[in-house]
């Protein structure tokens, strides 16, 4: 049992979070301290990989024990909340927790500091931003917030705008403008913030609690002790010596047990990959394997040191040690920067790193290539082995006998000032990411010279075993001679199947020759430094010798305050937090699995296909049934009601049915007394498939005609004529890789059967609570009105949960009604897997354009991988087409959209349903138009003078771009993308929305509307009209949940038009309230609202009210391409600059500035928050996030492990985000627009950025004009668009000579 489990099942303290089961979100994040060494040791860890039997002597803090909002939040739980760091709040009490650990540890931290306590967390919703605002308030050199706020009067728009500056010296709201800028051409005018002006003076309130870290809880002193210890288990025991000599007895009595120490490795193997080890040892308090030795030739660690306290070591090393003597302390050092996130690195051992023999290590490469010893004992002796070429012998495997043990590592001293020693790692993210190529190189020269007498390359990802190039030159000058002929060998040396796993095999070869020739430049300048005589490395080269050192992010934000005078009751414009903040900052928020468990309450674990198309010829359960706590199995059979299901169409089934069209295709669940029990049981079912052909890929599908029905078509103008006009014509075509939601809380049910009528009532992590009620319904076979759905919150949802929750919630239902109270929360591998992502599309284009650039005509083509259901791809598709020219108007186009049947799992509603992709083939013929003529890419605005408002009024752009390519290996790239969405259903029947009103006799307000809560603040903006409406403190307004039995026939919570709607229902409801209410107010003026509630109360007037709204004027036809689509659209612009390292594909996001128009802002703060984590989901989207899946429709990346969202690290240095002001919108609720989706594809400002800087770098090898640069821009992409030298020397396979790990769907 995992400490996760044991706190939410055995204690119910839900607060901390089930994320990945992984270790590699944080958000199941708690502080562990332990007394060892004479020292109190407080350390963030993983609560999902902690066993709870290695906790022993240990003190466990959770966010429950920091603080509560009844009783006192703690500061790191206050400040988050006031910053506006907790969107959906699941990811919140990990973040806090990672935080207090470090407080706890050092209470005055550096901002490094804390960004590297923050490398184990992700958070989905909020951009990251505001996280790093508010705790950045603990930090040595925090901003006091009063003396920082300028305001600007910019002559240009007679206007003033806030700036708030987060970083030392600040900077203007024009970054980089020069003359552009109204505060340097002498047009502004400077003011303090004491005057009157139209600004707000914080996006945030700096009256925090101050922080006393003299106050904490100390730690318990019975634990001031150690013991060894025994615990069995039904399958396996827990072993935990306290002595060298009892380790080696019981290791030689035991042969196969593992010896566990942070349990990172092995805990991923026991879930995920079904392995059971009976005997486990942990060593973890026997002193000679948690000991540090300082010897003449080295720092000797006792293999259970964690790397965290290695680090802290080698530092130490570091500082007090001569520079010639710490060559191979930096390069450990280097490799643990980005070595996972701290809470694995807190637990994780230097010596489980090396036994776990994994090919790709970070270490093993660093001790390989230093020759490290390592000393190995068993009851009988001990011996020194050296780390070398011979030390792994196979995949996963090392030279130890089965009895021995390893004790220690010696990492040695560099001994001579002519030894350099370097090590890089290259991999999808910078922060807790596993590496796609590591490297670790050492060369010793003869003294005074450039003459080689060692050259030590190491590699990791390169083979089964890390490995060293062994053929490559020794004994010769360094220079030029030295690098062709290393380059030439290693080329040859380190080839790759190209079917390997991991894939990639062209960027992994190319990157051996590119990082050993970093280490080769770098080696130049160190012999130059040493006087030396050899070549000098070129100016423009210096650049690829600089390791990356992250700068703090600034962060500006700009929105226009509202009027002076308005009082302060009426909070509708104003930065309000967040309702549920405070609540998600102490663990308090419920969440569907935080429900209290019911009394005989069973869990559910889904069965699920192992292949994309087959027959099913026989499951068999026998084996499972003997297991213990099973209860029953659910199989189509047990569908009282019907089996077939599905959002708009019913063509899929709730279980399959003799036949299954994807992996993942839910076949059976099992029902069981535990999660862990339901789990076993599921994976021993066994089926016997007939496999049939899938189609996996567009191309696949294209070939085969694998079409859904309708193909759709918008034309406008005449195509054909405008090509005629054309100059030029010119053709290409784009693919855009699919998106995973990685909500933080995966997907949800529990179903509680009433017991009579076939009433049910389930608590689901839903978007769509009507549609689930009447699939619920359907599939139990009673009527809607039976089965009430309740939805209090979500842990992010993005789409993901607008139609696929049902896909569970219809499973669950069916085997509650069987039993019993039951409830299943996926595992993020299942969900990953079962509940689709993003269309992948294809886009082909022909543009016809003039010399000037004017583009004449346009004939694109989409085809989007649908999955092996229809689901809501239609409508996707139709929203890609309205899209197709984003913000530029071209007289003659035409669109077609093909839906894909393949034998995936079916795709779904994203954030931007469809908009980004169809705007992203906009932007890239654009693009390929503007390097065609050779026009620069600063002139591309010259296309985008031609965006025009739903009103005619033109966006303008008042940009300067600024290029910096004065460096061969490192190039910066920039670029303007302006994004035009339309903000309505695309299904008319859907812009409805209704809304609950009830005002009880002590004045309070209960509201309730159609809307769920997934984090994007829609409660508190409808508390906010609410309170405008009803002209009461929002104090006096509670929202409690969204439910089908109050709010009837609701739509999703999508298409960004929730607030439009929504709010304009609770309007409609409180108007009505209001005008019962008016014949009091006006016999009692002087009355309180509580007296004019109690005299209509007693006057017999219903003080309950029902809202409607819908949205006027809406209907397209395609068949005539009429009609109105979109009830008004919301613009945006963003300018983004990129540096990329051309020799690894690596990149930095250096600043972005986004301009986006949401009318009048109902909350700033939340719609600053929407932007701005709208921004890095499409950073993900565009630069980083990949789906791999096999040619056999198996998908590979399941988990933060091998799936990457954006992170810490990849917020833009310097972002700034503006509100467009004085833009009201007379279409929706007090002239606001809609902010949740529109804002996402400006993060393609990024891709283009980077292939502006790759244009730049391909330029270099007179490579010049178009070129295809599919999504995302990964590292990868970027490094083989880079032609180069060493390209040149690794051609990629010819395709169809092998087959492929992973395939581009």
């Amino acid at each position: 049992m995992t400490l996760l489990t044991y706190l939410r099942r055995k204690l119910g303290l839900t607060g901390t979070k089930l994320g990945c089961a992984e270790g590699g979100c944080g958000a199941c994040t708690v502080m562990l301290s332990r007394f060892q060494t004479h020292t109190q040791h407080h350390y963030a860890v993983n609560a999902c990989l902690a066993p709870l039997c290695s906790l022993h002597l240990v003190a466990v803090t959770t966010v429950e024990g920091i603080g509560s909002v009844a009783r006192k939040l703690h500061p790191v739980q206050e400040r988050i909340a006031k910053a506006h760091g907790s969107q959906c709040g699941f990811c919140t009490p990990g973040i806090v927790m990672s935080m207090y650990a470090l407080l706890r540890n050092n209470p005055t931290p550096k901002m490094a500091d804390m960004e590297e306590a923050f490398q184990g967390n992700l958070c989905r919703c909020t951009g990251y931003r505001p996280i790093l605002e508010g705790y950045k308030t603990f930090t040595v050199v925090r901003q006091i917030y009063k003396h920082t706020v300028k305001t600007h009067s910019c002559q240009n728009t007679h206007s003033h705008c806030i700036f708030f500056f987060l970083q030392d010296g600040g900077c203007c709201g024009g970054r980089g403008r020069e003359n552009g800028c109204c505060m340097t051409n002498g047009s502004g005018v400077e003011k303090t913030s004491e005057e009157d002006v139209d600004v707000s003076l914080s996006i945030f309130t700096t009256d925090f609690a101050p922080f006393d870290p003299t106050q904490e809880v100390i730690f318990p002193p019975e634990l001031m002790r150690s013991r060894s210890l025994c615990f069995r288990g039904d399958r396996a025991t827990w072993l935990q010596p306290d002595t060298l000599e009892e380790i080696l007895r019981l290791k030689w009595k035991h042969p196969d047990a593992r010896v566990v120490v942070g349990n990172t490795e092995v805990g991923i193997e026991v879930k995920f990959k079904n392995m059971v080890y009976p005997v486990i040892l942990a060593p973890s308090f026997i002193p000679e394997l948690n000991s540090v030795t300082h010897t003449e030739d080295g720092v000797v660690f006792g293999a259970a040191c964690t790397l965290s306290h290695m680090g802290a070591v080698l530092r130490q090393a570091v500082e007090t040690l001569p520079p010639h003597q710490t060559e191979v302390f930096l390069a450990v050092l280097e490799q643990l920067r980005w070595f996972a996130g701290q809470q694995i690195r807190n637990v994780a051992a230097v010596g489980g790193n090396i036994m776990t023999a994994s090919p790709i290590s970070d270490l093993n490469p660093v001790f390989m290539a230093a020759g490290c010893k390592l000393t190995l004992m068993d009851k009988d002796g001990s011996r020194v082995v050296q780390m070398d070429d011979s030390f792994f012998t196979g995949y996963r495997r090392t030279v130890l006998r089965p009895q021995e043990i390893l004790v220690s590592i010696e990492i040695p001293y560099s001994q001579k000032v002519e030894t350099f020693v370097s090590a890089f790692k290259q991999s999808p993210r910078r922060e807790d990411d596993i590496s796609i190529v590591t490297a670790a190189m050492s060369v010793t020269f003869t003294p005074g010279s450039n003459v080689v007498e060692d050259l030590r390359l190491s590699y990791g990802g390169m083979a089964a075993t890390t490995v060293l190039a062994k053929r490559t030159a020794n004994r010769l000058c360094w220079g030029e001679e030295l690098l062709q002929e290393a380059c030439s060998t290693l080329a040859e040396e380190m080839t790759l199947d190209p079917s390997v796993p991991g894939g990639m095999v062209t960027y992994r070869r190319t990157l051996t020759l590119s990082l050993f020739y970093k280490f080769y430049l770098t080696v130049l300048q160190k012999l130059r430094q040493q006087g030396v005589n050899v070549e000098e490395v070129k100016s423009d080269c210096v650049s690829a010798t600089e390791l990356y050192h992250p700068q703090t992010p600034s962060s500006v934000q700009i929105y226009q305050a509202v009027p002076k005078g308005r009082s302060q009751d009426d909070v509708l414009g104003r930065p309000m937090m967040h309702l549920s903040a405070m609540k998600q900052a102490t663990g308090e928020a419920v969440y569907c699995d935080d429900v209290p468990l019911y009394e005989n309450e069973l869990y559910l674990s889904l069965i699920t296909s192992s292949k994309a198309h087959a027959r099913i010829i026989s499951v068999d359960t026998s084996a499972a049934e003997r297991l213990p706590g099973v209860v029953c199995f659910v199989f189509a059979d047990d569908i009282l009601g019907s089996n077939a299901t599905g959002p708009v169409v019913y063509d899929e089934s709730v279980l399959a049915d003799g036949q299954v069209t994807c992996v993942g295709h839910i076949i059976g669940a099992v029902v069981a007394d535990t999660q862990l029990h339901a789990q076993r049981a599921a994976k021993a079912v066994k089926i016997q498939y007939e496999e049939l052909q899938p189609v996996v890929t567009i191309q696949e599908a294209i070939a085969a005609q694998s079409f859904y029905q309708p193909i759709r078509t918008i034309q406008k103008g005449d195509p054909e004529a405008g090509f005629k006009q054309a100059d030029h014509v010119l053709e290409g075509e784009m693919h855009i890789g699919g998106q995973e939601h990685f909500y933080l809380e995966t997907n949800a049910t529990l179903a509680v059967p009433r017991g009579e009528d076939g009433e049910m009532e389930l608590f689901v992590s839903t978007q769509s609570a009507s549609k689930t009620q009447s699939l619920v319904a359907k599939a139990l076979g009673v009527p809607a009105n039976r089965v009430v759905v309740r939805v209090k919150r979500m842990g992010g949802g993005f789409g993901g949960k607008e139609s696929r929750t049902t896909v569970l919630s219809t499973v669950v239902a069916v085997a509650a009604n069987k039993y019993r109270p039951v409830r299943c929360m996926l595992d993020r591998d299942e969900d990953m897997l079962i509940t689709g992502g993003r269309h992948p599309f294809y886009g082909k284009y022909k543009v016809g354009f003039l010399n000037s650039g004017k583009v004449m005509a346009l004939d694109v083509s989409y085809y989007s991988n649908a999955g092996n259901s229809m689901d809501l791809s239609l409508s996707v598709m139709e929203r890609a087409l309205f899209h197709m020219e984003n913000s530029y108007n071209v007289a003659n186009v035409r669109g077609q959209g093909f839906l894909c049947r393949t034998n995936l799992p079916s795709n779904t509603a994203f954030r931007g349903f469809g908009g980004p992709q169809g705007m992203m083939i906009s932007e890239s013929w654009i693009t390929d138009v503007a390097q065609s003529l050779g026009k620069a890419a600063e002139e591309k605005s010259l296309y985008i003078t031609d965006i025009t408002a739903a009103d005619g009024d033109d966006l303008l752009l008042p940009f300067c771009f600024a290029h910096v390519r004065q460096n061969r290996w490192t190039k910066r790239g920039l670029a303007i993308v302006p994004t035009k969405f339309g903000i309505s259903f695309t299904a008319v029947f859907l812009n409805q929305a209704g809304a609950l009103v009830h005002i009880y006799t002590d004045g309070s307000v209960l509201l309730t509307h159609g809307g769920t809560e997934m984090g994007q603040g829609l409660h508190t903006k409808m508390v906010q009209i609410a309170s405008r409406v009803l002209g009461i403190p929002y104090s006096k307004i509670h929202i409690s949940e969204t439910s089908t039995n109050t709010v009837p026939n609701t739509s999703p919570t999508a298409a960004s038009a929730s607030s439009d709607l929504n709010g304009a229902a609770v309007q409609n409801a409180c108007e009505i309230l209001m005008k019962r209410l008016e014949p009091y107010k006006n016999k009692n003026p002087k009355g309180s609202w509580e007296d004019w509630v109690k005299s209509a109360y007693f006057d017999r007037v219903s003080l309950s009210a029902n809202g409607f709204y819908k949205t006027p004027d809406l209907g397209y036809d395609f068949d005539s391409n009429s009609g109105r689509v979109f009830n008004y659209f919301s613009y945006g612009v963003a300018c983004s600059e990129v540096e990329i390292d051309c020799l690894t594909g690596a990149h930095k996001n250096l600043s972005t500035t986004i301009v986006m128009d949401v009318g009048h802002s109902l909350n700033p703060a939340i719609d600053i928050g929407q932007v701005e984590g709208a921004f890095m989901q499409g950073l993900g989207l565009f630069t980083l996030e990949e789906l791999h899946y096999s040619p056999r429709g198996v998908l590979l990346t399941r988990g933060p492990g091998s799936y990457k969202i954006p992170a810490f690290g990849d917020i833009p240095t310097t972002l700034t985000v503006s509100l467009l002001r004085d833009a009201p919108n007379d279409k929706a609720i007090f002239a606001s627009k809609a902010v949740g989706e529109p804002p996402l594809f400006l993060a393609s400002s990024v891709f283009f950025a980077i292939k502006d800087a790759i244009s730049a770098a391909r330029a270099e090898s007179g490579i010049k004009g178009p070129f295809r640069l599919d999504s995302p821009a990964s590292a990868e992409r970027i490094r083989n668009a880079c032609t180069d030298r060493f390209t040149k020397l690794c051609p990629p396979a010819e395709p169809g000579s092998f087959t492929p790990w992973s395939v581009q769907v």
